[in-house]
């Protein structure tokens, strides 16, 4: 191996550091390729200073040249790309880059080198979190988690012309209107009293924190539209019902974070006040000399204007405008400051990419002002450490912005491996986010398997392609069979084991743990199935819950993986006292035999109760098809 990244033999220390950290980078070619010279290539991405570094000549090891240099990484922030350029002392040279491989091993190309990248953060860089990481984050959907006994408030004092469900387990309404639109402006009425109702499900799952889609004022079923920042829905419940839940859920160790939806309000707003529901305000849709107007960009007032991915419901705000800022983010009693102290302990931003990097900067800024504790979270669908959104680099975790992302890379590689491909993709696939993020975000992720915005996962595990192609109608009312049914419920067995035991908050999107199943939204959005649960997969769910809580190693140990080829995926958590935890999963339909050295103490499967003892420090451990052990 000439070099890989993410071993420390060839770069020191492992992943991120912070500016003014030394990284030393050792690269062995064969001796028999002659090389003259070696030049470490060094690119800032925000400074745009390309540098090269000759590597110091330091003895053989085996056949081997042994290449050395040191970057100093002060001054330096983002993604640092970096490449190995090699001389003949005549002729032409080459470059040692990064194909993407296992381990992060490089490859030789004669031109075109594709860059490794080295993340810098600020020097005083605190992001990520103490306590969110740790514990399992439930998210609810508050329209269909419970309905509670509280006295439902007259509809037509709301905004959005509301239609209520009177059958909770009913499809969700998803057919054009006269006009051809779907208002989602169907509701089940799931409520704070229902939530403070099941507090103690949700403490037995083993959570730690409530994830609440939006509950503020809105016209539609989802709340993405908000129509008043400083209400809570009426629908939802009062904002003195939500301190109480707080305190209710903090005395069981829960914590909530509230969904930020700042790149956007309603059409249907106090702000916009488009439909003229508010009669009190001024939106800037009725008029120039609304406080509001400078808020919304119109290209012809009042009927063109920005609008988030041109949905006409949904108007875009200029979130660099002062007046904007002073009221979301920086004023005593602005919205982020106001719902902390309510009770809530962090945000998760919609749309983040959508917003500006100085207004997550300033957003978390007045959020630790509040509460020294307090999390941002960013809705991030790709690798957060080097995003580029609308034409700009972000610079999300570089010190100053968020302290965790929703992982959807996660999801889509732990899917992939559990419908059948590689282990080894997976690993990479993981690897890859573990060098590029800090440690402390790393940890601090939102892994999930499903949220509001993805089919539920047991349909993804078991739909046919088919049944995926049908129209609307034919997909409301598909459920999986019960052969397929079952096999989709083996495969969530192991990917939640996998979600529950990596590093991160295991994230899980209510239902999804009782069995719910759906295609797209509206369908992957009904209500919480109260009755008609699956109780093997609930059990499931609650044995893992309770393992997460109980083992530091779980929580926050180091990684390691021991096998990662095929159907086999076998990783060990190693807590700071040394205590281990160790995950095999076999995800093919053979028998399997592994082994892990290092073991002086025996080890109980979780799932079986079985116990395996080490023999002279090895650990053997047998894996039926399709299954999964956690020995802790």
């Amino acid at each position: 191996m000439i070099y890989a990244s993410r071993l420390e033999a060839y770069k020191k220390p492992f992943g991120a550091v912070k500016a003014g950290k030394k990284v030393s980078f050792t690269v062995m070619p064969p001796r028999a390729a002659a090389w003259w010279r070696v030049f470490l290539c060094v690119q800032d991405e925000f400074g745009e200073v390309y540098n090269e570094i000759a590597m110091k000549w330091k003895g053989l090891r085996d056949e081997c040249d042994v290449y050395g240099a040191e970057l100093d990484t002060k001054g330096l922030l983002g993604p640092v790309w970096y490449w190995f350029r090699c001389e003949h002392l005549d002729g032409p040279g080459g470059f040692y880059d990064n194909p993407d491989k296992a381990d992060g091993e490089c490859e030789f190309v004669r031109e075109n080198p594709r860059a490794y990248q080295l993340t810098v953060t600020h020097p005083d860089d605190t992001c990520g979190s103490e306590w969110f990481g740790k514990g399992l984050t439930y998210h609810i959907f508050p329209d269909r988690f419970h309905k509670g006994k509280a006295k439902t408030p007259p509809l037509d004092k709301m905004p959005g012309e509301r239609v209520l469900h009177e059958n909770w387990h009913e499809c969700p309404n998803f057919r054009p209107d006269e006009k051809g639109e779907v208002r989602n402006r169907d509701f089940f009425g799931g409520n704070i009293a229902g939530v403070r109702e099941k507090l103690d499900y949700i403490h037995g799952l083993g959570a730690k924190t409530i994830y609440f889609s939006p509950i503020f004022e809105a016209a539609s079923n989802h709340r993405y539209d908000t129509a008043c920042y400083t209400r809570v829905d009426p629908l939802f419940g009062t904002e003195a019902e939500f301190t109480e839940l707080c305190k209710e859920a903090e005395a069981l160790g829960i914590r909530v974070i509230l969904d930020g939806v700042f790149n956007h309000t309603g059409f249907n707003s106090v702000y916009f006040n488009g439909a003229g529901f508010y009669q009190k305000e001024l939106g800037a849709f009725e008029s120039k000399d609304s406080p509001y107007y400078d808020w919304y960009t119109f290209q012809e007032w009042p009927f063109r204007y920005e609008s988030w991915w041109g949905i006409y419901t949904l108007p875009q705000v200029n979130e660099s405008h002062p007046d904007y800022i002073d009221f979301i983010v920086k004023s005593k009693d602005s919205v982020v400051r106001h719902w902390l102290r309510a009770g809530a302990s962090g945000w998760r931003l919609d749309v983040a990419d959508e917003l500006p990097d100085s207004f997550i900067e300033e957003l978390r800024r007045a959020s630790l002002e509040e509460k020294s504790d307090a999390v941002t979270i960013g809705e991030v669908w790709e690798d957060a450490s080097n995003k580029i959104a609308y034409s700009v680099r972000r610079k999300y975790l570089l010190g100053r912005e968020l302290d965790s992302v929703m992982n959807y890379p996660m999801r889509d590689s732990l899917i992939g491996y559990i419908l059948g491909d590689d282990a080894a993709v997976f690993k990479n696939a993981m690897e890859r986010l573990r060098e590029h993020y800090p440690r402390a975000i790393y940890y601090s992720l939102m892994n999930s398997l499903g949220t509001h915005d993805t089919p539920r996962i047991l349909t993804v595990l078991g739909a046919l392609p088919e049944e995926w192609g049908q129209d609307k109608e034919g997909r409301a009312e598909t459920f999986l069979p019960p052969e397929r049914r079952a096999a989709a419920v083996n495969r969530l067995k192991l990917a939640s084991a996998i979600l529950y035991t990596f590093p991160g908050s295991p994230t899980v999107l209510y239902g999804d743990e009782a069995g719910l199943e759906g295609f797209e939204d509206p369908f992957n959005r009904r209500g919480y199935p109260w009755g008609r649960e699956d109780h093997t997969l609930l059990d499931w769910f609650t044995l893992l819950g309770k393992a997460r809580g109980e083992s530091e190693a779980l929580q926050s140990g180091d990684i390691r993986y021991i096998r990662a080829e095929g159907g086999l995926l076998v990783y060990e958590r190693i807590g700071k006292r040394g205590m281990k935890a160790l995950i095999c999963v076999n995800r093919g339909d053979e028998w399997l035999e592994i082994t892990a050295d290092g073991y002086k103490n025996a080890k109980t499967d979780i799932f079986s109760n079985m116990t395996f003892r080490p023999k002279d420090g090895v650990l053997s451990v047998s894996l039926e098809p399709m299954s999964v052990r956690v020995l802790i």
